[in-house]
């Protein structure tokens, strides 16, 4: 067996990494690999068993201390983003394994929220649908929906959040938002107006969520939230797919409470192939495309390509643990 380092990249669903950077200096070092299908946690203990480091690209895998203690060579885990939320820094910390970071830097700012504004007006005018028909020989199948001068509602105003408020009011939309920890003064200050959260699903045409994933966010829209909103009324979803109870949507949508939704972030990813959301007309799905364009990608695997380096150096860079 080689004594060279071995270093695995994982779900490179597009085998996109040796295209987005250049590994050739790792590659002389070490052996890496692409795994370009999603690994469960069983297979993962059983197929990453002599990798020295892994390469994640967000949180497409989850890393608990139960996958750590079955990986006894892993000493580096790079990830992408400045955290990786499902990934037991306790237990890497425990094991000395080094995690270093690869934060976003200025390009591609942009891109979840430009999709949540794609996935809008996707819903409100049918596209999806309608492309569909055209491509099997139909003809003007429905009607859409006008979103200038329409509400939409933002449910957190973070970064996320705010860059969705200029959009909106160049559409001549009225905005509305709430968070938990959002205040009046920080709303307006964003150009939008701070209302309950009560009111919000109220008074909303649109729902678009922006909120980061917590034990006190978790399914934060459920069953009564639904209820609130106008049966014309949609919700899109490109932040994380907990943040809503999908029992309680998909109940809404079979009875056509809500007129629809669309979804780029699930309880489990990929999606099941037998998942029931696949089979609801008024649903609008893609695969997590939020943060998946060029720029971000480039940006990723470039710094991940000089953590590795790093550290095989034995000078890691980005470090965020252990600490």
């Amino acid at each position: 067996m080689s004594t060279r380092p071995r270093i695995a990249i994982l779900d490179d669903y597009q085998n996109l990494a040796f295209r987005m950077a250049d590994w050739s200096a790792l590659r002389e070092r070490c052996e890496v690999q692409i795994f370009d299908q999603h690994l469960s946690e069983e297979d993962a203990a059983i197929a990453l068993q002599d990798f020295d480091a892994i390469c994640l690209l967000r949180e497409r895998m989850a890393v608990p201390r139960s996958l750590i203690e079955r990986l006894p060579r892993l000493k580096f885990i790079a990830i992408t983003g400045h955290l990786h939320r499902t990934l037991d820094m306790v237990a890497a910390g425990e094991r000395g394994i080094i995690v270093s970071a690869a934060p976003r830097g200025g390009q591609g700012g942009w891109a979840t929220a430009e999709l949540s504004w794609g996935l809008l007006i996707a819903l409100a005018r049918h596209i999806p649908q309608e492309a569909n028909a055209m491509r099997a020989g139909g003809w003007q199948n429905s009607y859409g929906t006008a979103i200038g001068g329409r509400t939409l509602g933002l449910l957190g105003l973070g970064r996320l959040g705010t860059y969705m408020v200029p959009i909106a009011k160049a559409f001549g939309m009225r905005v509305l938002a709430w968070s938990q920890n959002l205040t009046e003064a920080a709303a307006t200050a964003a150009g939008a107006e701070y209302v309950s959260k009560d009111e919000l699903f109220r008074q909303s045409d649109f729902v678009s969520v922006h909120l980061v994933l917590s034990e006190r966010t978790h399914h934060i829209v459920g069953a009564r939230e639904l209820s609130l909103m106008k049966p014309s009324a949609s919700i899109i979803n490109t932040s994380r797919g907990p943040l809503i109870d999908t029992e309680a949507l998909m109940v809404a949508l079979r009875g056509q409470h809500i007129a629809g939704a669309a979804l780029d972030t699930f309880d489990v990813e990929p999606l099941p192939d037998d998942d029931p959301l696949r089979s609801l007309p008024n649903v609008i799905l893609t695969p997590h495309l939020g943060y998946t364009v060029e720029d971000l990608l480039r940006e990723f695997y470039a710094r991940t390509v000089e953590n590795v380096g790093a550290w095989l150096d034995g000078a890691p860079l980005r470090v965020i643990g252990p600490h």
